[in-house]
């Protein structure tokens, strides 16, 4: 039995699903149509017999009717032609009885027990005259039993034809049910036909920018097979967008470690001839080799810190935030020191803290406090606000400069890697920073935005809410 069970597993894995389907289909349209003709076949037949039967006994009472005080005797025996009437004859108990002419009808002995009164009526066919006939057997009086019987080959002939007529039906109900659960195969599978001829495009192409084409009709009355066509197109777009953004990325990042992997290279070679260099140049070249080194190693940490979408669980502790502003604040006037920082704590505040990574939130605040450096006049403070909104469990971290501000073209991409204003692009920096912050603050469930500062300069807004990672 399992190996059946395993052949027909092998066989459903190795036909396509249209022809599964269109078999499931055809199969359940076919059994019904079988069913429905075999239940109208014994219909039929129970009908045909009983009206056979209604004849007999109609008979049977008339034949009591007219002979009720004879004895043992032939009472028509014209049965053996189908506008006859019903042959009868009575048959007593005791077979001594019998008259001298012989029975036309079969006499056995439960036709004895019915005269007897040990059996009940009963209905039965025999084979006389080279014909079928029905008989009916009944109790006639005391003693004697009544034999009736009428032709009945034109009922099974009827159905004989009931059934040919039948089978036929059924049989183009099984071609019907053919076609039918093809057709269903063919137009319900078509969405998915669709889908695997877009994926096997997508994977012989490589090309994400393909959709499968959906039937029109309002979004909410979609069947289960259009909604995930939708949802297909929907993951397409998604992988659309990341191809790009890898894309962009891989192009963006040779652009930028170009410049300094050329630097590099020339300061090592430089640097191989130090034999024909002064020591000043020496000691220039050397510097010059260390500076780059940093800045293709900064280049790559914030490459790598990019690639991870989520913050590592086991580091994730409660952070007080505003003792982590006053130290990130702290460690930013060491590097910008001819700069002015200041701190403003709101009520509520002081004391707020949040799950999250400290490194992580502490890198947030210094690429903000960096960006905010490097546009700050040495005259105008960077300004660090931390505040309590709502019921207290949100917060509101603001980090604002006083330089020339972001421009409103500019102001969509300022997330972007790698994108660098033209006012930024001579200053120092990879285009990083602000993306690599972004990323940060949507992995603490929180939201960064840029914009412009009343007054002049730019201002980025990171609001904390929910329960962060």
């Amino acid at each position: 039995m399992s190996g059946v069970r395993r052949l027909g597993a092998r066989w459903r894995r190795r036909r396509p699903l249209r022809t599964r389907l269109a078999l499931a289909a055809s199969a359940a349209v076919a059994l019904v149509a079988v069913g429905v003709c075999a239940a109208a076949f014994f219909v039929i037949r129970y009908e045909l017999l009983h009206q056979l039967d209604l004849s007999l006994t109609q008979s049977a009472t008339r034949v009591v009717q007219e002979n009720r005080g004879e004895g043992p005797q032939i009472v028509a025996g014209e049965c053996r032609f189908l506008s006859a009437p019903a042959c009868a004859q009575v048959v007593p108990a005791d077979p001594a009885a019998d008259p001298e002419a012989a029975y036309l009808l079969p006499v056995s002995a439960p036709v004895r027990e019915v005269a007897a009164r040990t059996r009940a009526p009963y209905f039965s066919n025999v084979t006389r005259f080279g014909h079928s006939l029905r008989m009916l057997t009944t109790p006639f009086g005391d003693g004697r039993a009544l034999q009736v019987a009428l032709r009945a080959d034109p009922v099974e002939r009827g159905v004989r034809q009931a059934a040919v007529l039948l089978a036929a039906v059924g049989g183009a109900g099984v071609l019907l049910a053919g076609l039918l659960g093809y057709a269903v195969s063919r137009t319900g599978l078509a969405p998915v036909a669709r889908l695997t001829s877009t994926a096997e495009r997508i994977a012989a192409t490589r090309d994400p920018r393909h959709r499968i084409e959906l039937p029109p009709g309002p979004p909410g009355r979609q069947d289960e097979v259009t909604r995930l066509a939708a949802s297909f197109n929907t993951m397409l777009g998604e992988l659309e967008q990341s191809v790009s953004a890898q894309r962009r990325l891989v192009a963006d990042a040779s652009h930028e470690l170009r410049t300094p992997l050329t630097a590099l290279r020339t300061n090592a070679e430089l640097l191989a001839r130090a034999d024909r260099l002064t020591p000043a140049q020496r000691e220039r070249a050397s510097g010059a080799l260390g500076r780059q080194i940093r800045e293709v190693t900064g280049l790559v940490n914030d490459l790598i810190e990019l690639a991870r979408d989520e913050e590592p669980l086991p580091l994730v502790e409660e952070v007080r935030m505003a003792e982590l502003a006053e130290h990130t604040v702290a460690m930013a006037r060491t590097h910008w020191p001819r700069l002015r920082f200041e701190v403003e704590v709101g009520p509520g505040a002081a004391e707020a803290v949040r799950p999250g990574v400290p490194a992580r939130l502490a890198r947030l605040l210094t690429n903000l406090l960096d960006n905010a450096a490097k546009f700050s006049p040495p005259d105008a403070p960077v300004e660090v606000g931390l505040s309590a909104y709502g019921s207290g469990d949100g917060l509101e971290l603001t980090v604002r400069d006083h330089g020339p501000g972001i421009a409103a073209e500019d102001l969509p991409y300022v997330f972007d890697r790698f994108y660098r204003a033209e006012a930024a692009r001579a200053l120092p920096g990879s285009g990083l920073g602000l993306a690599m912050a972004r990323q940060i603050a949507r992995a603490h469930g929180a939201e960064l935005t840029a914009s412009a500062a009343p007054g002049g300069g730019a201002l980025f807004t990171v609001v904390f809410g929910g329960e962060g990672p």
